[in-house]
């Protein structure tokens, strides 16, 4: 979590809004289940077969605390492999202690990355305890899970230690990043090796701790006969300013010309600024693309997904469900906070077939402060692709179950990382069946605008009552003019920026003037654009 206390309230001014209506192209409802006996668990692996999910590692608490002695403790470690049958709402678990020590505590760790190609479940990676270490380490290793037999072995309380192979490999040493297939290639987007325990007042004061994150996507071909594991390593992609991201999420795509790829979309922390990235990247087998063109203000922690496609339309949807993020809606303003706090918002970011990205907002939300850390787990048997994106064109108007959200982070509250005592969250232990259905006529989803305006504007620190500080981005070389309006919409200021460069400007002024307690309007506009923000001046 960030450490950065500034508020920041973003809103339209007047006679626009920030956002419009588009008829939805599907409607999403949520029902809630509960399983006898299942504990809540969050930032876990999973593999299923025939409707049963098995579950690997993950925590079995909320929130991590800030204390590095209580931070990521043995006692949050999930040590059981649990099984579900969401059908028949059973559930089973067994310890891990009759495997490997090396295994035992890989699967116990969190964050692991994670991808099933048929029945093997391959984790990678994973921030946990080590006995062997003596401390908390990011793993090396690259566990391989035949899934049907581990379950039925589960479920009839037999030996599955021959179920489990496991290869360690430096290059695997990874967290919080993003696996998974292309083709015939792995691809390990993003995340870090952290090796210590966690303190967020750096790796030099009280406990050290090495954070080193990868920027990059790894590539590798695995080829496994059921007895060796062989990996061959690709070259990688390096790009320190726009894959130096973890904790996010990464979908497979069906692109505008009907080839696969990969989307990450948003995550933490950008370098400047301990704050999430707003665009994405695209990754295809010839590399991969920034999109700073679209910019994500929704879901920018790790949260369930779910990727759908209509050719018909030719319209690539991926849906996010709550989490944590920098920015949230208030009754039609769009808010950020930049203390980045748990959200309940349910938004779908839209390629079209021109390849342009927009999000909207749904009109349904998580019924609570739900979605960090949760898994959507897919109802295969539904039409999708091979790379399991849905075939949206098959959904009819009657509701159809898509898959499950099950675990994550409940908070009591937006923000609780500053007073966070392991009180204020817990792992939920929740099942949520997420049906959808072709939209009713009326139906409508929330475009919006800031994700597709090419201006980026940011205005900090607010609240403020000193320098205003206003970065925006230019296609090309322009005037901008920067108003300043009182509540009532009166021009207290204006100003004309000239001869502006394309890229990221900045400018800063003095508003120790402004009248304290009161809410200012900061209006950027060029010859094509404008957007404004709402500024608090402190009293």
């Amino acid at each position: 979590m960030n450490t950065i206390k500034y508020f920041l309230l973003i809103s339209s001014f007047f006679f626009t809004t920030y956002n419009y209506s588009q008829t939805a192209p599907f409607e999403i409802s949520i029902e809630p289940m509960n399983i006898t006996g299942l504990g809540g668990i969050q930032s876990y692996a999973f593999g299923q077969h025939n409707g049963k999910w098995l579950i690997i590692g993950g925590r079995l608490d909320g929130l991590h605390r800030r204390q590095p002695n209580a931070a990521f403790d043995i006692a949050g470690h999930n040590n059981q492999l649990i099984v579900v049958d969401p059908v028949t709402q059973t559930k089973w678990s067994a310890p891990l202690t009759s495997l490997p020590i090396s295994i035992q505590e890989q699967l116990s760790s969190t964050n692991m990355e994670f991808s099933q190609d048929g029945e093997y479940l391959y984790c990678v990676g994973g921030y946990g305890y080590s006995g062997t270490e003596g401390d908390h380490t990011t793993f090396k290793n690259l566990t391989a899970i035949k899934v049907p037999d581990v379950i039925n072995a589960v479920i009839n309380n037999t030996n599955f230690t021959s179920f489990f192979r496991q290869i360690t490999d430096p290059q695997f040493q990874v967290t919080g990043g993003i696996l998974r297939k292309m083709g015939s290639t792995h691809y390990l987007m993003g995340g870090q090796k952290f090796i210590g325990r966690y303190n967020p007042m750096g790796p030099n004061n009280g406990p050290g701790f090495i954070q080193e994150y990868t920027d990059a996507i790894r590539k590798f071909d695995l080829v496994d006969d059921g007895t060796n594991i062989t990996i061959t390593h690709l070259p990688s992609h390096f790009d320190a300013a726009n894959l130096h991201r973890r904790d996010y999420n990464a979908e497979h795509q069906i692109m505008p010309d009907g080839s696969q790829a990969i989307t990450m979309f948003s995550g933490v922390f950008q370098h400047a600024v301990d704050l999430p990235f707003l665009n994405s990247v695209t990754v295809d087998n010839n590399g991969y693309t920034v999109n700073n063109t679209f910019q994500q203000y929704y879901n920018h922690y790790h949260c369930s997904t779910i990727p759908l496609y209509s050719e018909s339309e030719n319209e690539m949807h991926t849906v996010f469900f709550g989490g944590i993020a920098q920015f949230y809606d208030n009754a039609g303003t769009l808010v950020q906070d930049d203390n980045v706090p748990f959200v309940n918002t349910i938004a779908r970011v839209t390629r079209d077939a021109a390849g342009d990205m927009a999000e909207y907002k749904l009109p349904i939300e998580m019924p609570a402060l739900l979605g960090a850390g949760s898994e959507f787990i897919p109802n295969l048997n539904l039409p999708h692709f091979t790379n399991d994106v849905f075939k949206l064109d098959s959904v009819t108007t009657d509701s159809v179950l898509i898959g499950y959200i099950f675990g994550g982070i409940s908070s009591t509250q937006p923000n609780i990382f500053f007073i966070n005592d392991g009180t204020q969250s817990d792992a939920h232990s929740q099942i949520f069946k997420v049906y959808i259905k072709k939209p009713e006529p009326l139906s409508v989803d929330q475009l919006n605008d800031a994700s597709i305006s090419l201006l980026n504007l940011m205005i900090y620190p607010n609240p403020n009552d000193g320098v205003l500080n206003i970065s925006f981005n230019l296609t090309k070389k322009e005037e901008v003019t920067i108003s300043i309006l009182d509540s009532k919409g009166a021009l207290m200021d204006k100003i004309l920026l000239q001869n502006l460069t394309a890229g990221k400007n900045v400018y800063s002024k003095n508003i120790s003037k402004l009248t304290g307690g009161n809410v200012y309007f900061i209006s950027l506009e060029t010859a094509t654009e404008k957007a404004t923000h709402k500024l608090i001046v402190g009293k």
